[in-house]
């Protein structure tokens, strides 16, 4: 998923919204989904791609590692999660030469 926010450390980071790029892997007990084919019974991505977008497009943030730990914990505190995977990348000019930076938080239900 992509989204445009303003995070960064540095202010030019911040002045113009840049690509940030999420991806999500969740672990779920998918037994019952899998036999009775009913959203109510299944994690419900609209929810997890919005806990992304509010995050990304939310209040800024200066690290990778902050947004990457909100989602995550957004997303462990749903039904049916057991854990989840988040990774957020971006490729702003400012960081130039380096082509991307990215992190990968993995978070467990308590």
């Amino acid at each position: 998923m992509s989204f445009r926010g303003r995070h960064g450390v540095r202010d030019a980071e911040r002045d113009q919204p840049q690509v940030f790029k999420v991806d999500i892997e969740i672990e779920a007990d998918l037994g019952d989904p899998g036999r009775t084919d009913r959203l109510a019974d299944t994690v419900d991505y609209t929810q997890v791609r919005a806990a992304a977008r509010d995050v990304i497009e939310g209040e800024s943030k200066k690290l990778l590692e902050s947004l990457a730990t909100e989602i995550a914990e957004r997303i462990v505190a749903m039904p049916r999660v057991e854990a989840v995977s988040v990774r957020v990348a971006k490729s702003p000019a400012t960081m130039q030469p380096i082509e991307a930076a990215a992190v990968l938080i993995n978070r467990t239900r308590a």
